[in-house]
C-alpha cells in the first residue's frame, strides 16, 4: 500500500495540474530542488546526532518493506511462552536457562521464525527469562523492570519518526525560501518583457509547490508510517511482559496466557475459543 499511495500522490497531482492545461516541463526547476532538498538535509543533519542519522537512512526502506503485526505474530509469542510456562511449571525455573542463555540455538525458539527473526522481540524474551531464572527478585520488581525496558524501547522507537517529523515540517518553509529567492532573481528582470517575468515568476512558485508536495504528501506520511511501525513492536513487548508477570504472581500458564490475550489490540487479538484450540495443540 505505501507503494500504491507514494504514486498515487504524484499521480493525481500532476493529473489534475495536467487538466488545468499546465505544462509539466515547467515544473522542473533544478534550481529549486538544490535549494529545498539540499537546506532540508543540511538541517536534519545539523538535528540529530551521528548515530540517529545512520538508523533514520536505515529505517527508510523498512517504510516500503516493513510489514503490519498479524495476528500470527502475537500468537506465536503466546505459545511460546506458553511453552516455557508448563516447562518450568513442569520442571522448575532452571530448565528455561538453556533457552534463555542460548535463544538462537533453542528448539522451542525455533519453532517461531517470526520471533526469532525480531531480534528486539527475542531479546526482550531472552533477558527477562534470564531473570525469570535467576528467581531472586519479587513480581512486582519484575513488573517494574519490564516497564523499563519497554519505556526505553518505545522512547527510542519514536526517535527517527520525530526526526523526520521535523524535516517535514521545516519543507515548507524551505519552499517559501526557494520562492523568495526566485522573486529576487525577477525584480532585476522587470525591464524584461511580461512573458519572461512570468515564467520567472512561475519558476519562484515552484518552490513552494515543492516544498508542501514533499512535506505533506511525502515525508510526513514516511515519518506516521515508521512510528506505527514502532507501536507494533512496543505492543507485542508489552503482550509478552502481560504474559510474564502474570506468571510471576502465581497465575497457571493457561491464565497467564488470558491476560496478555486480552493486551493483544483488538484487530489482531485470536478468540477465546479459538486460543484454547492452539494450546491444545502445543499441549499435544
Amino acid at each position: 500500500m505505501v507503494f500504491v499511495g507514494f504514486i498515487l500522490v504524484i499521480g493525481c497531482v500532476l493529473a489534475g495540474y495536467m487538466m488545468h492545461h499546465g505544462v509539466i516541463a515547467l515544473l522542473w526547476q533544478p534550481n529549486e530542488v538544490v535549494i529545498i532538498c539540499g537546506a532540508a538535509l543540511g538541517s536534519f543533519l545539523m538535528a540529530n546526532p551521528p548515530s540517529l542519522v545512520k538508523e533514520t537512512l536505515k529505517s527508510i526502506p523498512k517504510i516500503f518493506l516493513g510489514k503490519e503485526l498479524k495476528q500470527d505474530a502475537y500468537v506465536d509469542v503466546l505459545l511460546l511462552l506458553y511453552e516455557f510456562l508448563s516447562i518450568a511449571r513442569r520442571e522448575g525455573m532452571l530448565a528455561l536457562e538453556e533457552h534463555a542463555n542460548r535463544p538462537d540455538s533453542s528448539p522451542i525458539f525455533a519453532k517461531y521464525p517470526s520471533i526469532i527473526h525480531n531480534h528486539h522481540l527475542k531479546d526482550f524474551l531472552a533477558d527477562n527469562l534470564k531473570v525469570f531464572v535467576s528467581g531472586n527478585i519479587e513480581p512486582m520488581e519484575f513488573e517494574n523492570l519490564m516497564d523499563i525496558d519497554t519505556d526505553a524501547h518505545e522512547h527510542h522507537g519514536v526517535l527517527v519518526p520525530a526526526a523526520l517529523t521535523t524535516v517535514s515540517d521545516s519543507l515548507p518553509g524551505l519552499g517559501i525560501v526557494a520562492a523568495v529567492l526566485g522573486i529576487v532573481t525577477t525584480m532585476r528582470l522587470m525591464t524584461e518583457p511580461p512573458e519572461v517575468l512570468g515564467a520567472s515568476v512561475g519558476a519562484a512558485l515552484c518552490g513552494t509547490f515543492l516544498g508542501l508536495l514533499l512535506s505533506y504528501g511525502y515525508m510526513a506520511p514516511m515519518a506516521k508510517a515508521l512510528e506505527n511501525q514502532a507501536h507494533d513492536q512496543d505492543n507485542i513487548l508489552k503482550v509478552s511482559k502481560s504474559v510474564l508477570v502474570a506468571f510471576a504472581k502465581g497465575l497457571p500458564p493457561v491464565m497467564a496466557i488470558e491476560f496478555a490475550r486480552r493486551a493483544v489490540p483488538s484487530n489482531c487479538r485470536p478468540g477465546y475459543e479459538e486460543m484454547e484450540e492452539l494450546l491444545k495443540s502445543v499441549k499435544k
